[in-house]
């Protein structure tokens, strides 16, 4: 069978969930088609080890030369598919024809990429799961107006990753930045809400606020006209944990969600103002404290010691894995 898709999975210590993502992918109904490449950058657990154990494709990049798009066209240069699809180490599909899905809008030669419906988990904040509702809703559109993506459930034509590849000095919104481009010489953006995954994030307050920096940063210069001030963080962290608390009444988890809801938005925002007032380029110590927040207290403890989605296809059904 010709190959038809090359799946490129980032990771970085995902030791505790890449086996479910690899275990959904084996059970896809065109895997045969398929070839599975992992790029990962400097893990210092079992990711590697576990990705061997389903004869994948490993890709090393060290983490002083990690970018997210560089990541990626590692792994893009090393694929063979006709199609690009990209997952993130900690996602998980919901049923066998994901990958079917998410390749189903390429019948239209203008479709460049095609992304997927995300869902949150039993682990996932209250405030992401209204954001997933709120950027991956139950209905597919196959010309979509703005450049809106996210390389968690993505695929691209690899003949136009050649043409243009991945900006490798964003701090994050790689795929935003591509799909913006790709849109202007006249392609599509297409949403596939039939092809869903499980986004599992499992982060701290702090890390919350690390992600949205990176992605302001990024979100500069790629949208230099934009501007996000004080006045801009307190508008929307206060309407979004508005928002959230009344859909939270609704939902009868008021008290229970309330000071995970303040948390979220506030760190959410107060990241995204924090990056907007960053005006150098990040040094490499800052650019290690964006991708690798926990590296720090990692090395001194080594020294130390020395939701139901619709789908046609099977729903899969996960048991002995953790999260």
């Amino acid at each position: 069978m010709p190959l038809l898709c090359s799946l490129i999975i980032r990771s970085y210590n995902e030791q505790k969930h890449i086996r479910r993502l690899l275990e959904g992918i084996k059970r896809q109904t065109i895997f045969e088609s398929l070839e599975v490449i992992l790029v990962d950058s400097g893990s210092d657990d079992d990711t590697v080890v576990i990705a061997r154990e389903y004869n994948v494709k490993v890709i090393s990049i060290k983490p002083d030369e990690f970018s997210f798009g560089r990541a990626l066209n590692r792994g893009c240069a090393a694929a063979k598919g006709d199609f690009l699809l990209f997952a993130s180490a900690h996602v998980y599909p919901l049923y066998t024809d994901w990958v079917e899905k998410i390749l189903q809008p390429f019948s239209d030669d203008k479709v460049a990429l095609s992304y997927g419906r995300q869902v949150g988990c039993e682990v996932s904040k209250y405030s992401e799961q209204q954001s997933f509702n709120n950027w991956f809703p139950a209905h597919s559109n196959y010309d979509q107006p703005i450049s809106f993506c996210n390389n968690a459930n993505c695929a691209i034509r690899r003949e136009l990753w050649k043409e243009q590849p991945y900006d490798e000095t964003l701090t994050g919104l790689e795929d935003l930045d591509w799909a913006s481009k790709i849109k202007l010489k006249g392609y599509k953006i297409a949403y596939e809400a039939l092809a869903p995954i499980v986004h599992v994030h499992e982060e701290t307050p702090a890390r919350i606020k690390n992600r949205y920096r990176r992605e302001a940063l990024a979100l500069k210069i790629i949208y230099p006209q934009e501007h996000f001030s004080f006045f801009n963080f307190l508008k929307l962290a206060i309407g979004n944990i508005t928002s959230d608390s009344f859909h939270a009444i609704h939902d009868g988890i008021f008290f229970k969600e309330f000071m995970s809801i303040v948390s979220f938005r506030y760190m959410q925002f107060w990241g995204t103002y924090l990056g907007y007032r960053q005006k150098n380029i990040p040094n490499e110590t800052l650019r290690k404290r964006l991708y690798y927040p926990n590296d720090l207290k990692r090395s001194k403890r080594k020294k130390e010691e020395q939701t139901q989605v619709a789908g046609s296809g099977e729903k899969i059904v996960y048991s002995g894995f953790e999260g």
